[in-house]
């Protein structure tokens, strides 16, 4: 019925603010069914519970994460490493920085710092097939396997550098404050992607020497 799928899409448009502004245990079904003007049990009809909805409204930034990377192999397929990864920064920082984009980077921030059993979800479909990528990348550029301990560290720093251009508070009273025009991004890119790849080619010539180890599953509840 057109009706549900109204009821249904305001459930998640008020559940995703509310979850980026306060994350999930901070937020009752109450107060969402009252921002998306529907009945208490809405929820529970359309999403089994809250955890439900929660799962769905990640689902989407899941997707977008997906979408990202697949979009960024595409542009670099038959490209040199180096262009490859130019292309990935390019395609990130432009995604990360664009309008309407910060709700849902402050969502995924909220389930980073307090994880709930859809974390998992998170890392197996969006976060992995990401690192994946760049390590395939890293490693093509350093000639190594990409299990090589070097390759991970450098991925790392790759991805930080772009989440840096994100605001914050503390970037704000440091003075750096980026307003991310195409042109500026365009720049931010170009600078990132140059930066890294001098740094990925340094390291490749360094002693490996294992900085991670091996990932374990994480074990969550939510309440």
């Amino acid at each position: 019925m057109k009706e549900d799928r109204e009821t249904r899409d305001r459930l998640l448009h008020a559940a995703a603010t509310l979850f980026a502004e306060r994350g999930f245990k901070r937020v009752t079904v109450r107060e969402i069914c009252r921002a998306a003007r529907a009945n208490v049990a809405a929820v529970n009809y359309h999403f089994g519970d809250k955890l439900g909805l929660y799962r769905d409204v990640l689902e989407t930034a899941t997707e977008s994460m997906r979408g990202l990377t697949d979009d960024a192999r595409a542009a670099g397929e038959g490209q040199p490493a180096e262009e490859k990864l130019r292309r990935y920064v390019a395609i990130f920082l432009q995604r990360l920085l664009a309008k309407g984009h910060e709700p849902m980077y402050r969502l995924i921030q909220r389930e980073v710092q307090d994880p709930t059993p859809a974390l998992d979800e998170v890392v197996e479909h969006g976060v992995k097939p990401r690192i994946a990528y760049l390590s395939e990348i890293v490693a093509e550029i350093i000639g190594c396997a990409v299990s090589d301990p070097r390759v991970l560290p450098c991925v790392g720093s790759i991805q930080a550098q772009s989440l840096s251009y994100m605001p914050n508070p503390i970037a704000e009273r440091l003075g750096f404050r980026f307003d991310p025009t195409p042109a500026n991004v365009e720049a931010a890119a170009h600078h990132i992607a140059t930066f890294s790849l001098a740094g990925v080619r340094a390291v490749g010539c360094a002693t490996p020497h294992a900085v991670f180890s091996a990932p374990r599953r994480l074990k969550s509840k939510a309440r």
